[in-house]
């Protein structure tokens, strides 16, 4: 990886041996497996038995986390986008330690992504540890490939959202969810 950083600033005109380069290469390989460390994580590693039995059970006893703060790479780019999730899930049997939810966003930001299947990934993660009667995911990010290149627009946000189970069947739910996580 450190040839290949130096092979880059070879390409655009740098000077590796440069005094402010020299370490930059040890540096932006550490920071790369830092920022994709989630590839050499799994669901399970992360939420490390924090799954409790509680028979719950009821529809509209709602678990939200929102506002997880979450940053990624542009799997088409890769540059940043930043952001938030906001994660609701209503139990049947099973809670998730509430850490959890955002260690496993965390899981899948960082890999190389696109927003809509971070989305996904996120929910279908938390049917599988807990198999709830459903689970909604929303992710708004600023994506640093429209922001510095491209159309180069500051202050845009791309929202994308994943329901499952009765978050997708009942529109009361999926109202009540996205009612919970625009409360300001």
């Amino acid at each position: 990886m450190k040839g290949a950083c130096e092979t880059i600033l070879n390409c655009i005109g740098e000077d590796p041996s440069r005094e402010g380069l020299l370490k930059t290469p040890k540096r932006w390989a550490e920071a790369l497996l830092f920022l994709t460390k989630g590839y050499a994580q799994t669901v399970s590693d992360v939420t490390n038995n924090a799954v409790f039995e509680e028979g719950m059970g009821e529809e509209g006893d709602m678990v939200v986390v929102r506002d997880i703060d979450i940053h990624s790479l542009c799997e088409h780019h890769m540059v940043p986008f930043t952001g938030k999730v906001h994660v609701g899930y209503i139990p049947k049997k099973k809670v998730l330690g509430i850490s959890k939810i955002a260690r496993i966003a965390e899981v899948f930001a960082r890999r190389l992504q696109v927003q809509e299947r971070l989305t996904r990934e996120i929910g279908s993660a938390i049917m599988e540890a807990i198999d709830p009667l459903g689970v909604a995911v929303v992710v708004e990010c600023s994506h640093m490939c429209m922001v510095m290149r491209g159309v180069q627009k500051v202050g845009s946000n791309t929202v994308t959202s994943s329901v499952l189970g009765c978050f997708k069947n009942d529109s009361k739910t999926r109202a009540e969810f996205f009612s919970i996580i625009n409360r300001r």
